[in-house]
């Protein structure tokens, strides 16, 4: 018996290094491919905002920019319905309900992006177009990010965060449920017999024990908006520029590297470049992670 446990348990340490080395060898050849120009252009690489393939000039900051604004609003629009969804499906759904919401919202995890690129250009744009976008600039114009500068356009930063919302939600969703049903039925129990209502339970007992679960929900769901690429290609515009309004065109960093790699695979400098957003955009989620186990740990002391 103690041979076979040895045994397995070398197998799955084995299966757990060819899993690290597999991260690790990925790391290493992104910045190997773009070595020549981080050391070129070093620091400016991210500061600078002109990308030039004939003089040789890369700079990455309105992409930069753009992916961060495009995430944020994604997250935005996606954090109050997927943790409410989630709400109600662990504490006041029926089973039946359960049964049919959970299925549906997860079924949206398995459709392709260019699918919701398609459903965002050819039908959600015209409902934006004609409809949410001069709501909005009618009633929040008066603000600069809510004026609709461009009415006439079937592409832009709000449609874009909106397909972005919907494939992320599931996440939310299902990993901020199982963070509630995780919760002790000793701790809701209590709470009730201390005379608080359901909602008092949820928002004074649950949410907090919660509340790493869901931190790591929001994380991956935004790591998932920050590195979808088709729906922005399709969406956003591909316009270099740093929007002034929410429906507004931009440009983000996995879209410039999809629209420009075929091009420029072949040649050593622009092709290196590209690899270079590629580690940006590495280590931007490197820090997202970093930063949940940080909060997640300041969590667990606080309770």
């Amino acid at each position: 018996m103690k041979e076979r446990a040895d045994i397995h348990k070398s197998i799955f340490f084995g299966i757990a290094g060819i899993t690290a080395i597999l991260v690790f060898v990925i790391i290493g050849f992104l910045i190997y491919a773009a070595a020549p120009v981080l050391e070129t252009s070093g620091i400016g690489f991210i500061t600078n905002s002109v990308w030039n393939y004939d003089t040789n000039q890369y700079g990455i900051f309105i992409f930069l920019i753009d992916t961060i604004i495009v995430t944020a609003l994604t997250l935005a629009l996606a954090i109050p319905f997927g943790l409410l969804t989630a709400m109600y499906l662990a504490e006041w759904a029926p089973a039946w309900m359960e049964k049919i919401i959970r299925p549906i919202v997860e079924l949206l995890v398995g459709i392709p992006s260019v699918v919701y690129g398609l459903f965002g250009v050819l039908i959600l744009s015209t409902v934006f177009m004609d409809f949410l976008n001069p709501t909005v600039d009618h009633l929040l114009g008066f603000i600069p990010i809510f004026r609709n500068i461009h009415p006439n356009f079937h592409q832009g930063l709000f449609l874009s965060a909106a397909i972005l919302a919907i494939m992320v939600i599931p996440t939310i969703v299902a990993l901020s449920q199982e963070a509630m049903r995780g919760v002790s039925s000793e701790y809701r129990e209590a709470s009730i017999a201390l005379g608080a209502t359901q909602w008092e339970t949820m928002r004074n007992v649950i949410l907090p024990c919660a509340f790493p679960g869901i931190v790591t929900a929001v994380v991956l769901a935004m790591m998932r908006a920050m590195g979808e690429t088709m729906a922005i290609v399709m969406l956003l515009g591909n316009t270099p520029i740093i929007p002034s309004s929410i429906f507004d065109v931009g440009y983000t960093m996995t879209a410039k590297i999809l629209n420009d790699i075929l091009y420029y695979v072949a040649s050593p400098q622009p092709r290196a470049a590209i690899f270079g957003i590629a580690v940006v955009l590495f280590f931007m989620e490197m820090l997202a992670v970093a930063g949940v186990r940080l909060i997640c740990s300041w969590a667990q002391r606080r309770s």
